[in-house]
């Protein structure tokens, strides 16, 4: 039987391809891939035998990379805060003109701690202006001038030395706790509801202490121990959800500067508590 072309040329009749004789590992091979090495194994999915994508790892890679140029962006932010307020504690301490016009003029102090709640607010509540640039580094400068102006005028208040043995000792406090929270396989993100019901009781606490601090004083050094305490659990919890990782919460890469306001706010509040304790006033 011949097919015929367009052409008029005929090719040549199909020949069907000669059986292997049974038992010889040719005839095995027919029909049963599964079973002949010398045809890979197929599924509906595809080979079993091909190499694994390297997409997971990529991605993988990707996000490493990101929660690494996340967490730059956290502590460079946070280190300019924090020399921010260190200008203005150096400069109520060793300025007196600067610490005298602050006591003669108390309601640009009230005013700065007005402004800062009001700005802590808008970046904690509003997330549209936290997550929004240049919106959120406005508000966070913002923030970090009033809120360094009301350290610089609390710091005032003690004396020198023991101020800057406060900083030390919260710098010592702050860098051990930042490196134990790398190294640590404990997660403290797990415990978030406990440290919010720490942080209530505390305050009921403080209240408690503000009327009978006259008749036991020693409640203003106990209140000032547990408060330090807690920011320092809050320091480490607050670094883990930076970190991101194998901890199970996290904080997403776009949120840096809440990410950098957590952090200083942990900080600033430790260095207040270890002040209360060791502090002697002017």
């Amino acid at each position: 039987m011949s097919y015929g072309t367009g052409g008029g040329q005929q090719l040549p009749p199909y020949q069907q391809m000669p059986s292997a004789p049974p038992g010889s590992s040719a005839y095995q091979g027919q029909g049963q891939g599964l079973n002949n090495p010398q045809y890979p194994a197929h599924s509906q999915y595809g080979d079993f035998n091909e190499p694994k994508s390297e997409t997971f790892n990529n991605l993988e890679f990707s996000d490493k990379s990101i929660r690494r140029g996340f967490i730059r962006k956290v502590y460079s932010i946070l280190m300019v805060q924090l020399l921010v307020t260190v200008f203005f504690i150096s400069i109520f301490l060793y300025n007196d003109d600067v610490k005298l016009w602050s006591a003669q003029n108390p309601g640009v102090f009230i005013g700065s701690l007005i402004l800062t709640i009001v700005m802590l607010l808008v970046l904690a509540c509003c997330e549209s202006i936290r997550r929004k640039s240049p919106h959120n580094f406005i508000c966070l400068g913002i923030f970090t001038f009033a809120e360094g102006f009301v350290l610089g005028a609390a710091a005032s208040a003690y004396d020198q030395n023991s101020v800057l043995l406060a900083v030390s000792i919260t710098t010592v406090v702050c860098l051990s706790l930042t490196a134990f929270s790398f190294q640590t396989k404990y997660d403290f993100t797990a415990h978030g509801g406990i440290l919010f019901v720490c942080l209530i009781i505390l305050v009921l606490f403080s209240f408690l202490a503000i009327f009978l601090r006259s008749t036991f004083p020693i409640l203003n050094v106990v209140y000032a121990c547990l408060g330090a305490l807690l920011f320092s659990c809050y320091l480490v919890y607050d670094t883990q959800l930076m970190i991101g990782g194998n901890h199970k919460v996290s904080i997403s890469p776009e949120e840096y500067v809440f990410a950098a306001l957590n952090l200083y706010l942990d900080i600033v509040n430790i260095f207040l508590y270890i002040l209360s304790i060791i502090g002697t006033r002017d």
